[in-house]
């Protein structure tokens, strides 16, 4: 484990995405093995390409990468016919990252743990089904040596809370506890997919031992903002804020984002300066080059104090 804990760092920065990274590489068609579009598959069948995307993002400045294990539950592996393999993905995805580290001083490797694709609240899945599932993922995270847990992209305030349960259950079981995250999705009406907003969810999130609260994906940081805000002035604890690399557009049959890398990064940096937030990275479409210059724009800022309205 690293000699330094996630909590000595004033401003962490974790990586930007893996998926659309992965996406660039054109990887060949004999590495999914059929299996196209499952990218938690290729810690097993293309390993080095893991480890070159994590560590391009420790290379560009990061202290934190995630496994790559956002849909690496068996919720979502049995759609690959990958369910038996749940412990073998994770615990390899783990070790990756923590191959990419080596050697690189003061970094983490934090456990990604995604909403699945089928939400409680909706009925897709029941609590029981769902909380199995993950701890059985966390479980493996843990064996391989993961320093944090972040639930990420949830859309559904039911499922965090499975996910933040089946981490106290898993932790007292194995006796072993690292820090957790929470981060929520919230699309441009304002609410998550289930019509939860900000301030539902962290009163929900509050009995809760959280590392950090916060939000990553669907939107870029300008639709991010007023959510921000809010909880630099209800949320005590550590503020997180992963956004997308601006909203998505199609541009020729493709999907891409827009967002340069200086833009992101100058949103970033009026986050830590204006609203206290400490935890910072990129989701979809950011690359190396958005947090080599989230690093650059961040190097000597410290993030603003907060008072918490009461």
């Amino acid at each position: 484990m690293s000699e330094m804990r996630p909590c000595d760092h004033p401003l962490l920065i974790f990586d930007g995405a893996c998926g659309t990274t992965l996406q660039t590489m054109n990887l060949p068609a004999t590495v999914w093995q059929g299996r196209e579009g499952c990218n938690e598959f290729l810690n097993v069948s293309a390993p080095a390409a893991i480890v070159e995307v994590h560590r391009s993002f420790f290379e560009a400045g990061a202290h934190v990468v995630e496994t790559n294990t956002f849909g690496a539950s068996r919720t979502v592996l049995a759609e690959y016919g990958l369910e038996d393999r749940v412990r073998e993905i994770n615990v390899a995805a783990a070790a990756l990252a923590r191959q990419a580290m080596a050697g690189l001083p003061g970094r983490f490797v934090a456990g990604s743990v995604g909403p699945t694709t089928k939400l409680p609240s909706l009925g897709h899945i029941s609590r029981d089904e769902l909380f199995a599932a993950l701890q059985e993922q966390i479980e493996a995270l843990l064996e391989g040596g993961v320093d944090l847990l972040v639930f990420e992209t949830c859309q559904d305030l039911l499922q965090l809370k499975c996910c933040l349960v089946a981490a106290e259950e898993t932790f007292a079981r194995v006796s072993r506890r690292v820090p957790v995250m929470a981060s929520v999705t919230l699309e441009r009406t304002g609410t998550m997919l289930v019509g939860t907003d900000i301030a539902a969810a962290a009163v929900t999130l509050e009995p809760f031992d959280l590392f950090s609260v916060g939000l990553n994906c669907a939107t870029g940081p300008t639709d991010m903002e007023s959510h921000i805000r809010y909880l630099s002035q209800q949320w005590p604890g550590r503020i997180s804020c992963m956004p997308n690399q601006g909203l998505p557009e199609v541009v020729g049959g493709r999907t891409v984002y827009p967002l340069a890398p200086a833009e992101y990064a100058r949103h970033m940096r009026h986050f830590v300066e204006h609203y206290g937030v400490s935890v910072v990275g990129g989701c979809c479409g950011t690359s190396p080059a958005h947090i080599r210059a989230l690093v650059a724009a961040l190097r000597g800022v410290t993030p603003a104090a907060r008072s918490i309205e009461t």
